[in-house]
């Protein structure tokens, strides 16, 4: 229990994870089992010295109260098992019940049953709601973000909502009120869009900090985005296509690599869709996933007239197995520097990404040494071929000196 084997070449990776919360589990629910056998065989064996045959009737009686009481016992067990598992585990149901819960989350999170009855196809009767387990942690804020007018405009509150995501409250249960809509003038036509600025009220502003293109260009948003907004003046107008270091791999040559040729690719965390960009200048259609933390990325990908979709790495790819050609990622694989999350990310990587693909591994920042062995252990389990591995060192803007691995990896047939 607990263990996942992947089957790579000729060989076999396992994974072995020895969960704190199964094993507490497990030893309560074994130790159940026994006590209750052990009251079974003390019920069915037991025979007074005392016994004749007039007191049959009862000692059947002091049996079946005793088998009720055994009963009873196991469910009070089982019932006490599934607490204890739901609280190791940090969940809990969301409770309807509360004074602060909004009208709107009660009607969403309650069963419907079909309006034409039960679906021959599927023997569904019922539409169940479907919300993140980690809702209940923030419930008085998802309380908020679910007080609205039913059929009326939703407030202009997504930032609210791109909070909940953050702490794991997905997907969001917002469903029967009317987006803001926003004019979107001034759109350029493809492939001009690529590189070409369009008008900055076509943006949603509210709830950043920046309230225009120049303020956010101004900063470094984060490891993968400083100035990555100017894409036509900028080094976005050079990246990937002039290296600035060793650790710069050329989009071309990277290219060159794959096995099959390169059609279709997801970028993960691909902050203002340059790379999505430089791959639609080479007829390869990209996904890039993003949420919009201090910047409005997803409407900055899209004025591009590029494919963004909002995500947190969190949840799983919302795509089949096996489909993509490349899969690319730079720091947004970091996720918050916990090691059973980048494992979990890993796995689904490896998922959507088809044998004889690329994954791309662009200038990730290895803070310690303990980070980068950690990290290139957890590429190694995967049997994956190395096409191209370089870790390289950059000064930042203190003078310190920061290692960073880039790298181009082959996903390999499996058997």
């Amino acid at each position: 229990m607990g263990s996942v084997s992947l089957k790579i070449g000729d060989g076999t990776a396992r994974f072995k994870r020895a969960s704190v919360c199964s094993s507490a589990v497990n030893i309560l629910m074994l130790f159940s089992v026994i006590t209750t056998n052990l009251f079974a065989l003390y019920a069915f064996t037991y025979h007074p010295t005392t016994l004749h045959h007039h007191n049959y009737p009862k000692n059947f009686s002091l049996i079946s109260e005793k088998v009720s009481l055994i009963l009873r016992q196991i469910e009070s067990s089982q019932n006490k098992l599934s607490q204890m598992e739901k609280e190791l585990l940090g969940y809990k149901s969301i409770d309807l019940s509360g004074p602060n819960i909004a009208n709107e989350l009660k009607e969403f999170l309650n069963r419907h049953p079909l309006p034409l009855g039960k679906d021959s196809r599927t023997g569904i009767t019922e539409m169940v709601a479907s919300v993140g387990h980690s809702c209940e942690k923030s419930v008085d804020l998802l309380s908020e973000f679910m007080s609205y007018k039913v059929h009326g405009p939703c407030p202009d509150d997504w930032s609210l909502g791109q909070k909940l995501i953050l702490q794991g409250c997905e997907p969001l249960p917002r469903r029967r009120c009317f987006a803001k809509t926003i004019p979107k003038v001034g759109l350029q036509p493809f492939p001009v869009s690529l590189w070409k600025n369009v008008s900055e009220k076509i943006y949603s502003w509210s709830g950043l900090g920046c309230k225009n293109l120049a303020c956010l260009n101004s900063k470094k948003l984060n490891r993968d985005c400083a100035g990555c907004f100017d894409i036509v003046h900028g080094y976005e107008t050079q990246k990937y296509v002039k290296a600035r270091s060793k650790n710069d791999f050329l989009i071309d040559d990277v290219l060159a690599m794959g096995s099959g040729g390169i059609r279709i690719g997801f970028d993960v965390g691909g902050g203002s869709g340059t790379f999505a960009a430089r791959m639609a200048e080479r007829n390869v259609t990209l996904v890039t996933a993003t949420l919009n933390v201090d910047a409005p990325f997803n409407e900055f990908i899209a004025a591009r007239g590029l494919f963004p979709l909002y995500l947190s790495l969190d949840q799983r790819f919302p795509f089949y197995d096996n489909v993509f050609d490349l899969v690319h990622a730079a720091n947004g694989l970091d996720v918050g520097g916990r090691p059973e999350k980048l494992e979990f990310l890993m796995f689904d990587i490896d998922r959507v990404l088809r044998a004889g693909g690329l994954f791309w591994l662009d200038n990730f920042y290895c803070s310690t040494d303990d980070k980068k062995r950690a990290l290139t252990r957890l590429i190694e389990r995967f049997g994956y071929k190395k096409l191209k591995w370089v870790v390289g060192e950059k000064i930042n803007g203190s003078g310190k000196s920061e290692a960073y691995l880039s790298a181009v990896l082959q996903k390999p047939a499996t058997v």
